[in-house]
């Protein structure tokens, strides 16, 4: 099954153009969409669950008209918003069975399927404990489970790992990784390491417009041979940034080491450096 979406567009009531003819084909496995916030990779996500209307434009999952037919697409949705909202007394395993109601699952096979979706993100032993004492990584695998009721098609993840400490978030690329093996799951981030881990397809989105889409070896193979770093001084910084095109800045032992994307190697002490997926996200950000 693929995600086909075509010269996709949305401008709000305040004149702001989330969304400009956005195309893109998204296959089954994981799926980034990189960019900054206020990229237009929320509009996208929303319009995508059904929760907003676009302008103009297409949008289809497999022979589901997205933008049409919403009862069939919330059928074969699951969606993990940024936030979620969450009953504060209630247990996982009985705000799971509340959910798997509304999404129609009968009672006899409800406790089998709360059951199975528990143990699959490691939440069986804590399945009494209300969701609202969860640790973040915990919350974050329980929105997960819900979204995993039905068995949808489509998965939609918006920002998932912000405020993760190291162990939950790689518990939570292996979770997501696992799922996505046979269903589109789209991870929408404005975090490069999270679509470096976890994507074998990515798009970055800026000012509601693709920039790229495709591989992210595809992308790294195109900036092969032009980034170069230094490590200068930090008062040094503005006069390197008017000087060069500085993709990006980070400080090192209290020194900046600046990344610069340049065609031939520029001299003045500066070292060939491989191409990183962040050198591609602020390449592409700049060029916009």
């Amino acid at each position: 099954m693929q995600l086909t979406i075509r010269n996709l567009s949305k401008t709000y009531s305040n004149g702001v153009k989330a969304l400009q003819d956005v195309s893109l084909d998204i296959p089954t496995g994981m799926y980034g969409l990189l960019g900054p916030n206020g990229a237009g990779k929320s509009t996208l996500m929303r319009t995508l669950a059904t929760l907003q209307e676009a302008d103009s434009g297409t949008a289809t999952l497999g022979d589901i008209d997205v933008l049409k037919d919403k009862d069939a697409v919330r059928r074969a949705l699951g969606y993990l918003p940024q936030e979620f909202g969450i009953y504060p007394r209630i247990s996982a395993v009985d705000m799971l069975d509340h959910l798997a109601t509304l999404k129609g699952i009968a009672g006899s096979q409800r406790k089998e399927v709360v059951s199975a979706l528990l143990q699959r993100v490691n939440l069986w032993e804590h399945r009494k404990k209300a969701v609202s004492s969860y640790s973040g990584g915990m919350r974050q695998r329980f929105g997960i489970a819900q979204a995993l009721i039905g068995d949808p098609k489509l998965i939609i993840v918006d920002e998932p790992t912000a405020g993760l400490d190291p162990g939950e978030r790689n518990r939570f690329y292996n979770l997501l990784s696992e799922i996505g093996e046979n269903v589109i799951v789209i991870l929408s981030t404005h975090i490069v390491e999270d679509v470096k881990e976890l994507c074998s397809n990515m798009a970055i989105i800026n000012g509601g417009r693709v920039l790229f889409a495709g591989a992210p070896d595809l992308a790294l193979q195109e900036m092969e041979g032009k980034i170069w770093e230094k490590s200068i001084a930090k008062s040094e910084v503005d006069e390197y940034q008017h000087k060069y095109k500085v993709i990006s800045s980070k400080l090192v032992a209290g020194k900046p080491i600046i990344h610069i994307l340049s065609d031939e190697n520029p001299g003045e002490g500066f070292k060939a450096a491989a191409a990183g997926l962040e050198d591609v996200f602020f390449s592409k950000i700049m060029a916009a």
